[in-house]
């Protein structure tokens, strides 16, 4: 069996820079409401943020080894994205941070736990995972690297754009990693930030401005004076 596939297919670096600029829950409305992971993955420290090409990793429970080896092989910008077991072990830490620091990898995403968050921070290496323990793991079973796997209940391939921030992470399929894509989010931010401008007046209303009470009335709502 194979476990490591070293060549995955990238997504173009200035799209990927592009979308670092877009917020992860616009990205998750322009793809339809998909690619969200499970809420209780947040940053260990907010103010966290991520957005690069994933190195997928499939660990065994309480087992680190292949995460050691996918930091070895990831190029600079890239986050490696583990499915873990969700154990209570911290899986990573200061000396990995360290390492993968120098190497210009971009982050971890994992559905696991981490440790030394102080030190993480003070490194200003960003991760998102379920939370801390110090509950260390061995190194003995193999696992896989750059495989599709199943991360906090999103389906994440080799080379899919991960993006994330205080809200949580959103994965971005390596086929939508287009300029097109890219200009369907800056359109939604725009109607955003002029819609916010509208309500700032304090002339109108959420309901007004969406057209909420056309499907209120539609839905039958009754009022009473």
């Amino acid at each position: 069996m194979i476990h490591v596939i070293k060549t995955i297919q990238r997504p173009d670096k200035g799209i990927v820079a592009s979308l670092a600029e877009i917020a992860p829950a616009t990205a998750h409305e322009a793809m339809g409401r998909m690619g969200a992971m499970g809420y209780d993955v947040k940053p260990i420290y907010s103010g966290m943020t991520v957005c690069g090409p994933a190195i997928t990793v499939q660990c065994h429970p309480g087992d680190n080894i292949m995460l050691h080896k996918a930091m070895a092989m990831a190029q600079p910008g890239d986050v490696i994205v583990a499915s873990t077991g969700r154990g209570e072990m911290g899986a990573w830490g200061e000396v990995m941070s360290t390492c993968a620091c120098a190497r210009g990898i971009a982050g971890l995403v994992s559905d696991g736990m981490v440790r030394d968050g102080l030190a993480i921070k003070r490194l200003g290496f960003s991760i998102f995972a379920r939370g801390l323990c110090m509950k260390g793991t061995v190194k003995e079973t193999l696992g896989l690297i750059n495989y599709p796997i199943c991360c906090a209940g999103a389906i994440v391939r080799p080379g899919d754009i991960v993006l994330g921030d205080d809200d949580g992470v959103v994965v971005i399929p390596v086929e939508l990693a287009t300029t097109e894509f890219v200009h369907k989010c800056q359109d939604r931010e725009r109607r955003e930030r002029e819609v916010m401008v509208r309500l700032r007046s304090g002339d109108t209303t959420t309901l007004e401005l969406l057209g909420l009470d056309t499907v209120l009335q539609a839905k039958g709502i009754h009022e009473e004076s």
